[in-house]
């Protein structure tokens, strides 16, 4: 048995290779995050950064084991397909149903120990280009070691081998279970015939509206709910692909079928009536590789949102190098003298900054502090620090959210709102946030209203006075700080350091998203790679007996390349569709425009799919005998 399973292994070899290549790569992957987790590279990132690159790293985990249980449940099930049709001649050799289900088990194991291999070897050999690829990507300067973690490696194995012989028992379970009929019959099994019309138009009409739910949904204006809207969209999009891929698709096959002036033309009667009677096979493929384009577009548009969104929050932070806060007013040119000893200013500015407490305003939060600014002063603060002042003149009852920049809202309701300060109800008419109190601006709900509403609320609270500076040169900063520290002429001293690698983790998590990207791009290629080319043997005969007819190669080639390039270009369509709602759904999330990120994702998975499509025209027409 032995040898018979080593001889199909290495006749068939070239039929697992993408198998054993996706498979491979995902280890690989899955090996050198916990590599990262266990080797120590990220302790010289701090405590901070080092735990939540830790908490990433174990979500992203968590995603590629049940990737890992996806992919290879879906692998083993083609494969015992396949095997069942060719292996259901053992019966006339007198073999029982438990010797061909260990033939069927020593084979897949034989592929999944060839991809186990691969995927620890070559990721041993990866390490340091793996954490140097990342660290360049994420722009973090870490010394990078060379070595590898058996504990890594213990884990990816177990994790990987404990799923494959769990499916691989499965198939040796499904084998001994089916009838020596079932299995020698296995290869007229694709014979579908046509779905009943009604029944593929109720899945249409259902996969449109679950579809349309999960498009609503994921850009859907909320409050504290948008999460759960998020999570349901995820729900109803994949459920409504499903219902599209098996409902709308081969309706609209069959009715360009019923066309006859468009089905005698060219060579469509030979692809056309093909897809029709295979789609009921092959709709769950189609559907489950366009998931899987739509979680790599997700992946790399988070990454991208990430990035943009690291940069934009350490900007905001270092907008100012040192704030000053005093009860005095007329301090300005005192503190920029005592800076000037050890480094120049490239801007300064001073701001009258009015505290409220909770009692003051009407909130359901208590011991939250409450900042109002004056329009005229915020105004002056933006021409003397260089930064953008969009705003009209505002009435009495208005006023202007001055927030922070997050790194995502889960609130994106853009309804304006109202607050009401000592009784008195005012319109929120805009909400911004441009640093003009920098990080300041992170600690405290601030207000900019008129300046006579300013003046009227003075009463109500104690005023802060603000003064903001910006270091012309860093390499001074400590010293600066040093005799800041030294002069204790203020009430409060705020100092960002231009070096702080306080959320340094954000930039390893967009690198972890490119990685992430590939995997799933990779995956969806392959499997739909790996199922055309089964298909191909399944269709060797038909195109011989169409030859014989006397139907020329060349028509037949035209033929193959029209159904493959349905076969890819319909999970990419509805890819493409679906990738615009999840990626402007995140945009909402991250505040930010991601239209390019999705565009440039969608043209990566093309151009990647067209190698695939490429490849696969050339090995299905060898396979049939018709190149």
């Amino acid at each position: 048995m032995m040898k018979l399973a080593v001889h199909n292994f290495k006749t068939s070899f070239k039929s697992y290779l993408s198998l054993i290549i996706s498979l491979a790569f995902t280890i690989l992957i899955f090996y050198n995050f916990q590599n990262i987790l266990f080797s120590g590279v990220l302790t010289s990132l701090g405590e901070s950064n080092t735990r939540n690159i830790r908490i990433i790293i174990q979500v992203i985990t968590l995603v590629l084991i049940c990737f890992i249980l996806f992919f290879v449940w879906y692998s083993t099930n083609v494969f015992l397909t396949k095997r069942k049709k060719e292996i259901g001649i053992y019966v006339f050799m007198g073999l029982t149903n438990q010797k061909i289900g260990k033939l069927y088990m020593i084979e897949t194991t034989l592929i999944g120990l060839v991809a186990l291999g691969l995927g620890i070897g070559f990721g041993v050999l990866t390490t340091q280009l793996f954490q140097m690829i990342m660290m360049a990507i994420s722009d973090i300067s870490v010394e990078l070691v060379f070595g590898f973690s058996l504990q890594a490696i213990l884990l990816a194995a177990v994790v990987y081998l404990v799923i494959y012989f769990i499916f691989t028992l499965k198939g040796y379970v499904n084998i001994v279970r089916s009838s020596v009929l079932e299995m020698v019959s296995a290869n007229k099994q694709n014979e579908y015939v046509k779905t009943k019309a009604w029944i593929l138009i109720l899945k249409s009409i259902l996969g449109v509206i679950i579809t349309g739910i999960g498009y609503y949904l994921a850009i859907k204006e909320g409050g504290i709910e948008v999460m759960s809207n998020v999570l349901s969209a995820v729900v109803f999009v994949i459920i409504g692909v499903y219902l599209l891929f098996g409902g709308l698709i081969p309706l609209i096959c069959q009715k360009l079928a019923d066309q006859k002036r468009f089905l005698y033309k060219r060579e469509r009667n030979l692809w056309i009536n093909n897809i029709i009677f295979r789609i009921k096979k092959n709709y769950h493929t189609y559907a489950m590789v366009s998931v899987l384009m739509l979680c790599s577009v997700t992946a790399l548009a988070t990454g991208f949102a990430m990035k943009n969104r690291y940069e934009g929050i350490v900007h905001f932070r270092n907008t100012y190098t040192f704030q000053i806060l005093s009860s005095q007013t007329g301090l300005r040119e005192e503190y920029k003298r005592v800076i000037e000893k050890e480094s120049g200013i490239a801007y300064s500015s001073k701001i009258a900054l009015l505290q409220l407490d909770s009692n003051a305003v009407d909130s359901p939060y208590q011991n939250q502090y409450y900042g109002i600014l004056s329009y005229s002063q915020v105004q002056q603060l933006a021409k003397e620090s260089g930064l953008d002042f969009p705003f009209e003149q505002l009435e009495e009852d208005e006023y202007i959210s001055v927030s922070q920049l997050h790194l995502m809202s889960f609130i994106t309701d853009s309804s304006l709102v109202t607050e009401t300060i000592n009784g008195k109800v005012y319109q929120e008419v805009e909400e911004t946030s441009i640093p003009y109190l920098g990080y300041l601006q992170e600690k405290l709900n601030l207000y900019m209203v008129s300046d006579s509403q300013y003046q009227e609320l003075m009463p109500l609270g104690t005023v802060v006075y603000c003064y903001n500076y910006k270091l012309s040169d860093m390499d001074h900063f400590e010293a600066a700080q040093d005799i800041l520290k030294s002069y204790d002429n203020y009430d409060g001293l705020v100092s960002l350091d231009p070096n702080s690698n306080e959320i340094e983790w954000i930039k390893v998590l967009y690198s972890l998203c490119v990685f992430m990207f590939m995997v799933f791009v990779l995956a969806s290629g392959s499997i739909l790679f790996m199922k055309l080319y089964n298909d191909a043997y399944d269709e060797k005969e038909r195109y011989q007996i169409l030859h014989k007819i006397g139907i020329s190669k060349k028509t037949l080639k035209k033929a193959i390349i029209n159904e493959l390039r349905f076969a890819y270009l319909t999970p990419l369509l509805v890819m493409s569709i679906s990738s615009y709602f999840s990626v402007h759904s995140l945009a909402k999330l991250m505040q930010t425009k991601l239209l390019n990120v999705n565009i440039m994702s969608v043209l990566v998975i093309y151009v990647f799919i067209y190698i695939c499509y490429r490849l696969s025209v050339s090995i299905y027409q060898k396979n049939v005998g018709i190149k």
